[in-house]
């Protein structure tokens, strides 16, 4: 549809997502559509009405209606609170009888959608191929496509493993395509492509069911005479839903023992006869499942003396278990053997008859009285577990007050008792009430993955990638560059500058955890520093992220980052609030790039731990001899080289060998090929608030009180029309429009004054101009001459600007490194190369001029203009959009 779509649930309405955007029968849906009315009884029997947003409305070929999106789990909790609202009828399926009832008033319909209706296998493999969708057999050149059609048809059923590694003039590219556009079949609801020795490959359906019946065997298609079923002494049998074990074995009868111990012997001939009609069975592997789960139980529950216990009784009662057992046994030792045989009857081990059973003897019922005990159970609530976290003796004390004024009075439960219900009920409710959602998520289970959904950490390689950012542990100071650039001060004196520690922005593959990208800066997170890892990621591997998992930064909602995501067909996910195990692959990413690289540098701040002790001579900032530049070309050879070429613990191979192989099954997605060009750098720059701006005749356009000037404005056709334009974030000298179809870059009046400056220094340096023209009675910036003027006056060198001015320099060099690219391992370039070095600077601006006149006629004259024009649009303040 071309437009973006919300979901809250990956779950489960993204999975709805994916099937409605390729479903022939929908023609469009909506997510979020306005609010219906619902009425329907309470189950107190009140009238509820109220207003309601259903998840998508949906058009079809020959229906339209309302669609809700819930997990099973959230539907029967719902339907036992809210039985009127929505209800799971004679169709197996969920209702919600109110919300039809206001969708039948316009001939709509109202459905809601189940979790437990998502072929998870299905999903997998439609996030696996939802590149190739869209392509046309044709992409696949002929020579390649009569390759693996032949292929396929000599070898019937061939897996996907197997056609992978005996292609020959095709590629795993072609291979997915061809299944894409129906030249090959896979059963896409039962196998997973992420596993291709299961995947089976066919030239079409027909084939794959008559291949499917010829190999596989169904058991109930075998004959009832041929059921393989053992009788001996020990074995066990299924007879009329009950299982028995054969206790012995005669020449005319055979005696079976059901597990409840009842006895019954059957004549052989019987015994043949209901083997033959299928009525005794072998046990089943649920049956065989069911009796390892009980015995697994009993192995849970035991304790180490027990299992010390077991041990002994059986090494003594070994001899009693031959044929030829020692005479005169004692009465413990027959008990052992009685309870060794019967567990051998009943879960075919007799080693579980040993264990003892003394954490079932003694009377473990509450000995206090009721009324008490509920009391205490009260007041802990009340005035322990909560905000306050008083200390449990002091909880105690109140609490014996408490029973002394009760009336009637109670005894008060010993000190002793008291804690130990306490300590029964921590966890994670009793934490989150005493110290928060934060510290309660610590308390949680871990969360295992019991269910087939889609795979946390992706099938291939940029399937999930997450971006994160960290505030390194390491001082840095400015350059010797830097300083003689920015400021007047000696070097001898400001050689050793301080700027604090940086900050690291990193983007990582979740499958194969490489470091895609290593980014690094002064500024604190904002969008600029997003783009600029999506900027690196594609001139590094010439690929945008399938899914990109980011947390609930400002930075990460940004439109900017939004819009350039959704350019590229890219699905944003966030990561639950407050929750760092969903976090856990670039946090510990950050965790080893501190510990095996930073801690190993000189100014690191781990010392600043125990701050009380850290005197001048060990503190970081007087150690600091890291530059910003020095520094991320050495952090870079570390993440692409070191790290990405170690043996990873939880993959068993290194990160670069697991993300190569990742790619040649999931094949190179060529088509998918992102070009670093001027084009998409662009695409990842701001745009103005409003996203146009007006070209003013003689003057270009007006971003951020700044007048940026391009030949192509001298078009009569483009002049007083508005334009798309773009500004860069880190050079407020440059600015892009979008005229006639073509970016087409513009240079500022004072581009010699504002090159390399960043946006966030001349936001702070526009604050401290207006601040100091509101104390001279004036209330807005009138001209950019102004700004420039006061960048370029001694108070601007001064205090916090001096301070960005030298952090601005400082990230240049860094850029200046990504613009130079990478080599053919993928690693930076250092060059020192100004990225803007072939502007052609429009006018050389008298800064000493006083008139707005003067200046604008100076343009216009060297434009060949004539007279200067006067300028339509009113004077705006010097105001910035977007997230800082």
């Amino acid at each position: 549809m071309g437009l973006t779509i919300q979901f809250e649930s990956h779950r489960n309405e993204l999975a709805r997502i994916y099937e409605l955007e390729h479903d022939p029968d929908v023609l469009e849906y909506y997510d979020q559509p306005p609010s219906i009315e619902l009425i329907y009884q309470a189950k107190s029997g009140r009238q509820n009405r109220h207003r309601y947003t259903p998840d998508f409305f949906i058009i079809r070929t020959n229906s339209a209606g309302w669609e809700e999106c819930k997990t099973e789990q959230e539907l029967i909790k719902l339907g036992q609170d809210s039985p009127n609202r929505y209800r799971k009828e004679e169709d197996k399926k969920w209702h919600c009888p109110p919300g039809e009832e206001y969708a039948s008033r316009f001939g709509l319909s109202f459905n809601v959608w189940s979790d437990t209706e998502i072929s998870w296998v299905f999903q997998q493999n439609f996030v696996w191929l939802e590149d190739y969708i869209g392509l046309e057999a044709s992409s696949v050149s002929d020579e390649a496509s009569q390759a693996v059609v032949a292929k396929v048809e000599t070898e019937t059923g061939i897996t996907l493993a197997e056609l992978l590694q005996q292609a020959e003039g095709f590629n795993a590219d072609d291979v997915y395509t061809l299944i894409v556009t129906d030249q090959l079949y896979v059963d896409l609801e039962r196998f997973k492509l992420a596993e291709p020795e299961t995947v089976r490959i066919f030239l079409n359906k027909e084939l794959a069911l008559a291949f499917d019946r010829i190999t596989s065997i169904c058991p109930s298609s075998i004959p009832t005479s041929l059921h393989n079923v053992q009788i001996a002494v020990g074995s066990s049998l299924l007879w009329d839903g009950e299982l028995w074990v054969v206790a012995n074995t005669g020449i005319t009868s055979t005696a079976l023992l059901r597990s409840d111990g009842e006895f019954t012997a059957l004549p052989n001939p019987t015994i043949e006869r209901l083997i033959s009609e299928g009525k005794i069975l072998s046990p089943t592997v649920e049956e065989i499942v069911e009796t390892k789960a009980e015995i697994q139980e009993i192995l849970r529950r035991a304790r180490p003396e027990d299992i010390e216990e077991a041990n002994r009784r059986y090494e003594i009662l070994q001899p009693y278990l031959g044929n030829n057992p020692p005479p005169g046994p004692s009465s413990t030792i027959r008990r052992w053997r009685d309870s060794f045989r019967k567990s051998e009857e009943l879960y075919g081990n007799g080693y579980i008859g040993l264990f003892s059973r003394n954490h079932e003897k003694g009377n473990h019922m509450l000995k206090v009285d009721e009324n008490s005990h509920q009391f205490m159970i009260k007041f802990i609530e009340e005035n322990y577990e909560n905000s306050k976290n008083r200390k449990v003796l002091r909880v105690y004390q109140s609490y014996v007050e408490a029973c002394s004024a009760h009336e009637p009075p109670l005894i008060p439960l010993s000190r002793t008792t008291f804690s130990k219900v306490i300590n029964q009920r921590s966890g994670v409710n009793q934490t989150f009430k005493r110290e928060g959602r934060r510290a309660a998520i610590q308390k949680e289970p871990f969360y295992w993955e019991l269910e087939i959904t889609t795979p946390r950490h992706g099938n291939r390689p940029f399937e999930i990638v997450h971006l994160d950012h960290t505030e390194l542990d390491i001082q840095l100071i400015s350059s010797i560059q830097s300083l003689t650039t920015c400021s007047q001060i000696s070097i001898s004196d400001a050689i050793k500058h301080n700027l604090g520690r940086p900050w690291a922005t990193f983007m990582c593959d979740a499958f194969s955890r490489r470091l895609l990208v290593v980014y690094l800066t002064y500024e604190e997170p904002s969008y600029r520093s997003c783009m600029m890892a999506l900027r690196i990621c594609v001139q590094r591997f010439r690929r945008f992220p399938q899914t990109l998992i980011v947390d609930n930064g400002p930075e990460f909602h940004s439109h900017y980052f939004e819009q350039l995501i959704a350019y590229h067909y890219s699905t944003k996910k966030h990561r639950p609030i407050a929750k760092a195990r969903f976090g856990a692959v670039p946090e510990r990413l950050f965790g080893i790039a501190n510990t095996q690289f930073i801690h190993e540098l000189t100014g690191n701040t781990q010392i600043m731990k125990k701050q009380r002790q850290v005197t001048k001579s060990v503190n970081p900032k007087t150690l600091a001899t890291w530059t910003l530049d020095a520094l991320y070309e050495s952090l870079c050879e570390w993440a692409y080289e070191i790290y990405d070429k170690r043996e990873h613990s939880a993959l068993g191979k290194s990160p670069r060998e697991a993300f190569n192989e990742g790619i040649a099954l999931g094949g190179d997605r060529s088509h998918r090929r992102v070009e670093y060009d001027e084009v998409f750098r662009i695409l990842t720059l701001p745009a103005p608030d409003g996203g146009t701006r007006k070209v003013q005749p003689g003057y270009g356009i007006k971003i951020h009180n700044i007048y940026y000037w391009s030949n192509a404005f001298r078009n009569p056709e483009i002049e007083r029309s508005s334009v798309e334009a773009r500004y860069d974030p880190f050079d407020a000298g440059v600015a892009y429009a979008l005229v006639q179809g073509q970016w087409v870059q513009c240079v500022s009046n004072y581009y010699q004054y504002l090159q390399g400056r960043s946006e966030k220094e001349i936001r702070l340096a526009s604050a401290d101009l207006r601040k100091r023209k509101l104390l001279q009675g004036q209330k807005t910036i009138e001209t950019d001459k102004e700004l420039v003027q006061f960048l370029s006056s001694v108070e601007a060198k001064e205090g916090r600007l001096m301070e960005e001015r030298l952090k601005a320099s400082e990230n240049r060099h860094v850029l200046q490194m990504l613009d130079a690219g990478f080599d053919e391992n993928r690693n930076p370039i250092n060059s020192k190369a100004s990225p803007h070095q072939n502007i052609e600077i429009v006018s050389q601006i008298n800064l000493n001029s006083n008139s707005k006149v003067d200046t604008f006629k100076n343009i216009a004259e060297e434009n060949n203009e004539g007279e200067a024009r006067s300028v339509e649009d009113d004077v705006d303040d010097f105001v910035f959009y977007g997230e800082f």
